[in-house]
């Protein structure tokens, strides 16, 4: 399981070296796409070929389902991490997430979201706010 927050740099080359901690259950290729609220996704090679079956299976005929096929499948890259633990970050998923220098990389269960730090920060003070609103959502379809 992927878990924890960790604050790295992204050099001038766009690589991104990742936390020991999660280079074990990466393996040595991994694909990186748009994620969700300006972020990117990191996914274990495995992980992602069952998420991305499970989203081939979602019906043609509808325009969100499209539309999200395109955000999320146009976007991905196949990347291989390199002797050192480091990744190259795509230009494009760069500008996407609006990614500076520093960065977070969190582990969210099945992936690694990567952050621009300021917008973690921003976004982490938020949903922290909210903590006790979540609970009980999640408490009522039974999580929690």
């Amino acid at each position: 399981m992927l878990i924890g927050e960790y604050t790295h740099s992204l050099d001038p080359k766009k690589r991104l070296s990742l936390p020991v901690k999660f280079r074990q259950q990466l393996g040595k290729k991994v694909v990186v796409t748009r994620g969700l609220d300006n972020c990117l996704f990191l996914y274990p090679l495995k992980e992602w070929q069952r998420i991305s079956a499970k989203i081939a299976e979602l019906p043609l005929g509808q325009a969100d389902t499209r539309g999200f096929n395109r955000f999320f499948l146009s976007g991905a890259v196949e990347v291989d991490i390199d002797s050192v633990g480091r990744i190259l970050v795509p230009d494009f998923l760069k500008d996407f997430a609006g990614l500076g220098t520093k960065v977070v990389l969190a582990g969210i269960h099945d992936r690694v979201e990567i952050w621009d730090e300021n917008v973690w920060s921003e976004y982490k003070k938020r949903i922290e706010k909210q903590g006790n609103a979540l609970a009980q959502k999640l408490g009522e379809i039974g999580v929690l």
